[in-house]
C-alpha cells in the first residue's frame, strides 16, 4: 500500500463545529470530510462529487498536527443580502451588516497522510503535489483562509493489528482504542472532540466518533485495534 504525505498551512483557518450557531467555533483540526475537499481542491474533482471520489469506502485519510493548536477570536462584518440587494447603510428594518463574533485557528500547520484504491488518483495527487500544483484553489475551511502547501513523499506502508502500546503520529478514533487503551504520558496535553467522520455523497452525516488527539503535535501512545506504519518509521491511525 503506498501512502501520500503532504504538509499544510496557512496564516488562519476555521473549521466549523456543527452545534455551534451564532459564534461558530472551529475543530482544532479539519474533519475528514474538509480533508477530502482539499484533495478535491489539489486532483481538480467537481465539488459535488469529491465526496463519492473521495469516500471513506474508497480511500483512508488521516492528519498530524504539526505546530500547537493556538485559537482566537475575532469579529466577522456579514452583509445583509435579503432583497438580492446590498446598501451600506440600511434603515430600521434592515442592518447594512452583522458582526458576528468567530473563533479560528492562527498559524496552522497539518500533515495529511491520504490513500486510494485507484492507484490513478493517488498518482495525480502525488504528481500535482510534487509539482506545487493545484486544479483549484486550496484553502482551510473557508474560501478567504488560502493555504499553501508541500510535499513530503510517497511512501509503503503496511497494516498492523499487534494489541500493543505505539506511539500514533495522529489523532485517534475513540472506537479505534481498545479498553485502556491510552497511556497518558507527562508533558502532553490531550484534548477529545467530536466530530463527523464519515460523510456520504448527499452531504448526510453517516458517522460521529470522538477523536483523542495531542495539542501540541506530539505522539499519543495508545493500543489500538489497527494502524499503519510507513517506511518512515511513523505510525498512523486512519480515520
Amino acid at each position: 500500500m503506498k501512502v501520500l504525505t503532504f504538509d499544510i498551512w496557512g496564516d488562519y483557518g476555521h473549521f466549523r463545529k456543527f452545534y455551534t450557531t451564532t459564534s461558530p467555533l472551529t475543530f482544532s483540526f479539519p474533519p475528514p470530510s474538509t480533508i477530502e475537499g482539499i484533495l478535491g481542491a489539489i486532483s481538480g474533482v467537481d465539488k459535488h462529487q469529491y465526496l463519492d471520489v473521495f469516500s471513506h469506502a474508497k480511500c483512508k485519510i488521516t492528519i498530524k498536527i504539526v505546530t500547537p493548536v493556538n485559537k482566537v477570536r475575532m469579529g466577522l462584518n456579514l452583509i445583509n443580502t435579503k432583497g438580492n440587494y446590498w446598501t451600506p447603510y440600511g434603515n430600521k428594518y434592515h442592518a447594512p451588516r452583522t458582526q458576528i463574533r468567530t473563533e479560528f485557528l492562527k498559524d496552522p500547520h497539518f500533515r495529511i497522510y491520504f490513500t486510494h484504491e485507484d492507484e490513478n488518483i493517488l498518482g495525480k495527487a502525488a504528481d500535482l503535489l510534487e509539482k506545487h500544483k493545484t486544479v483549484y484553489t486550496v484553502s482551510l475551511g473557508l474560501s478567504e483562509l488560502l493555504a499553501d502547501f508541500e510535499y513530503i513523499g510517497l511512501y509503503d506502508a503496511e497494516y498492523i493489528s499487534d494489541g500493543v502500546f505505539i506511539d500514533l503520529a495522529t489523532p485517534v478514533l475513540f472506537s479505534n482504542m481498545v479498553s485502556d487503551g491510552l497511556e497518558i504520558e507527562e508533558g502532553k496535553k490531550y484534548f477529545k472532540e467530536k466530530m463527523p467522520i464519515v460523510m456520504n455523497p448527499e452531504r448526510i452525516i453517516e458517522k460521529y466518533d470522538d477523536v483523542i488527539f495531542e495539542s501540541q503535535g506530539k505522539t499519543i501512545k495508545a493500543k489500538v485495534n489497527s494502524y499503519c506504519r510507513l517506511e518512515n518509521g511513523e505510525n498512523i491511525a486512519f480515520f
